[in-house]
Order: structure tokens, then sequence, then C-alpha cells
């Protein structure tokens, strides 16, 4: 294997798991920056105020993107087992 077929997979890695994980995070600070806007204004200060809508949330949102993600994590690791007898070369 060559350095320059290891940085490809590195780089397709990175961004495989950049998008894999960005609906999630993205859901999660959304979600976050809302509830402490929302805190701040009514100045309730309760901490599971915020965590049972960032949990439903993120839930909601791991539901329906689940197929997506195993779709691009399936994608990948199928990729990466066929480059396999190339990296051995």
């Amino acid at each position: 294997m060559t350095i320059e077929q290891s940085v490809d997979i590195l780089r397709e890695l990175v961004s495989t798991s950049l998008a894999a994980s960005a609906p999630v995070l993205i859901t999660a600070v959304v979600i976050g920056v809302v509830m402490s806007i929302l805190q701040s204004v009514t100045s309730i200060q309760e901490p599971s105020l915020s965590f049972i809508p960032k949990v439903t949330g993120l839930g909601i949102v791991m539901v329906i993107t689940a197929p997506w993600i195993l779709k691009l994590l399936m994608t990948f690791t199928i990729g990466f087992i066929n480059r396999l007898p190339e990296a051995v070369r």
C-alpha cells in the first residue's frame, strides 16, 4: 500500500464519519441553543428541562436517519474491504 492510498482511505474515513455524525450533532446543538435561550428568557435553570427535549429530538433524528447512516457506513466498509487486496501487494 502506498502512502497515497493510505491518505485516500483516511480522507474517506474522516469524511464518512463526519457525514454519519452530522445529523445527530447538528440536532443536539440546535436543541441545546434553543433550550438555553428559552431558559435564559424564562429564568428557569432546571437541568432536566433541557435534557428531555434533547433526548427526544435525538431519538427522533436517529430513527429517521438510521437507514441513511447505515447505508453510508456499509458503503464505506464494503469499499474498504474491496481495497484490502491492493493493500497487501
